[in-house]
C-alpha cells in the first residue's frame, strides 16, 4: 500500500468503535480492506480470518495475529439521578478516566455522547481535591435528569457498550499519529499491509491473518483462532507500550521512531528463542531497526496461540506512548518497519528454517 493509503486506513481504524465483546463495527471495517486481497471468514465470536487467496490447504500454516478490541467500558446500571454506573473492559488506571469523553451505543444502536462526570472544584472538600475516586464510584453523564429519562428516552441501560470518543489525527511534519485505540488497530493495519505486500506471491506456506476478539479481557479470541487455524508458526502484531518518556535511557526498551519491539518476556509469554533470534538476524541483515524488551507486566495473544498448540511464536510490537489511555502517540516509521519485518519473515521462511526452531527428537 502507498503511504497515503496506510495513513488513511490507520486513522479510520483508530476512529472505529470497538471494545471487548463489541468488536463488530471494526471487524466490518477491517473486512472491507481485506476482501480484495484475501478470503474472509468471520465466526460467531467476531474473530475474523483473512486467508491468502493462493493458499493450497496442504502445506504448513503461518498465522499472523492482531486483536480487534480496545479498552472501553460497559454499562452496569443507571443511577436514580440518571447518571450511568459503568465497569471497565480491559486494563484502565483510574486517573485516566475522569472527564473522559465517551460514546455509548444505546439499545437501538444509536451513539450517545457522554462524559465521565467530575464534581466542580467549587464543591470539593480539601480531601476530594487531592483524591481520585475509585472507578466503582464514577459515573457517566449523558445530560439526563433521571433514571427514567436515561432508560426510556436515551435508551441506555445495563449492557450498553461505552467507547472512548477521540478522533485520530496525523501530523506529516513529525510523522506522528495522535488518537485512541492504537492498541491494537495498528497491528491490524499492519496485517492489511502485509497481505497487500504479498498479493499474488507464491510462498512455501499457507498464510492466515487472524483478527482476534476480546484480547483485552483475557486473550479469549486468540485461543479460538489458534484452534481453528492450527498454525505451524505464528507472528503476533501487537501495539506495545512505549517507555521512552519515563524510564532512564539505559532501561528504555521501547520508544517512538526506534522501530518495532521484539518481546523477550512479559507476564504471560516467553517466545520461541530460536525464532526470536532468527527474526533479529533477519532485521539486522535488512537494516530494519528494532528493540528487544523484557517486561514485568502486560500480556498479549502470543501466549494463547503459543500455549494452545506449541507453534513457534514471536511478538512484533509497534510502539505506542500512553497505551490504555484516551490519547496515544505512534510513529508511521515504526508501523512501516514492523510491516517490513513481518513481510520479510513470511517471504524468507522455509520448512527447513521452521524445523530449525524446534528440537529434533533423539
Amino acid at each position: 500500500m502507498k503511504k497515503e493509503q496506510e495513513i488513511k486506513m490507520l486513522k479510520e481504524f483508530s476512529n472505529a468503535n470497538s471494545t471487548s465483546g463489541f468488536e463488530e463495527e471494526f471487524v466490518k471495517l477491517f473486512a472491507t480492506y481485506a476482501q480484495d486481497i484475501a478470503n474472509v471468514e468471520i465466526d460467531g465470536m467476531y474473530n475474523l480470518y483473512a486467508s491468502k487467496k493462493e493458499n493450497q490447504g496442504n502445506r504448513p500454516v503461518i498465522q499472523i495475529d492482531a486483536h480487534s478490541d480496545a479498552v472501553g467500558f460497559i454499562t452496569q446500571a443507571v443511577r436514580p439521578n440518571g447518571l450511568i454506573k459503568f465497569v471497565p473492559l480491559g486494563g484502565w488506571v483510574k486517573y485516566n478516566i475522569p472527564s473522559l469523553k465517551v460514546r455509548i451505543r444505546n439499545k437501538e444502536g444509536e451513539y450517545i455522547s457522554g462524559v465521565v462526570a467530575t464534581k466542580p472544584p467549587h464543591f470539593m472538600t480539601a480531601a476530594e481535591r487531592n483524591t481520585i475516586p475509585d472507578i466503582a464510584s464514577m459515573s457517566i453523564d449523558v445530560g439526563s435528569c433521571s433514571r427514567e429519562e436515561t432508560i426510556n428516552d436515551y435508551k441506555i441501560d445495563t449492557g450498553c457498550p461505552i467507547f472512548v470518543d477521540v478522533e485520530c489525527a496525523y501530523n506529516p511534519k513529525n510523522g506522528l499519529f495522535f488518537g485512541k485505540d492504537f492498541d491494537d488497530r495498528f497491528g491490524a493495519g499492519a496485517m492489511i499491509s502485509i497481505l497487500d505486500n504479498l498479493k499474488n506471491e507464491k510462498l512455501d506456506f499457507d498464510l492466515v491473518c487472524a483478527l482476534s476478539a476480546q484480547e483485552e479481557v483475557g486473550l479469549r479470541g486468540a485461543y479460538v483462532t489458534a484452534r481453528k487455524v492450527k498454525p505451524d508458526v505464528c507472528l503476533v502484531l501487537e501495539s506495545c507500550p512505549a517507555d521512552d518518556t519515563f524510564e532512564p535511557e539505559w532501561l528504555s526498551q521501547t520508544g517512538l521512531k526506534r522501530g518495532p519491539m521484539l518481546r523477550d518476556m512479559d507476564t504471560s509469554f516467553l517466545p520461541n528463542p530460536r525464532f526470536q533470534q532468527y527474526a533479529c538476524q533477519l532485521a539486522d541483515q535488512l537494516n530494519i531497526p528494532y528493540t528487544r524488551s523484557v517486561r514485568t507486566g502486560g500480556g498479549q495473544d502470543g501466549a494463547a496461540i503459543y500455549y494452545e498448540n506449541g507453534a513457534p511464536t514471536i511478538v512484533i510490537g509497534i510502539p505506542v506512548r500512553y497505551e490504555h489511555s484516551p490519547y496515544c502517540f505512534s510513529a508511521y516509521t515504526d508501523f512501516k518497519a514492523s510491516v517490513d519485518l513481518a513481510t520479510a519473515l513470511v517471504r524468507d521462511l522455509t520448512v527447513e528454517k521452521l524445523n530449525s526452531f524446534k528440537l529434533q527428537s533423539l
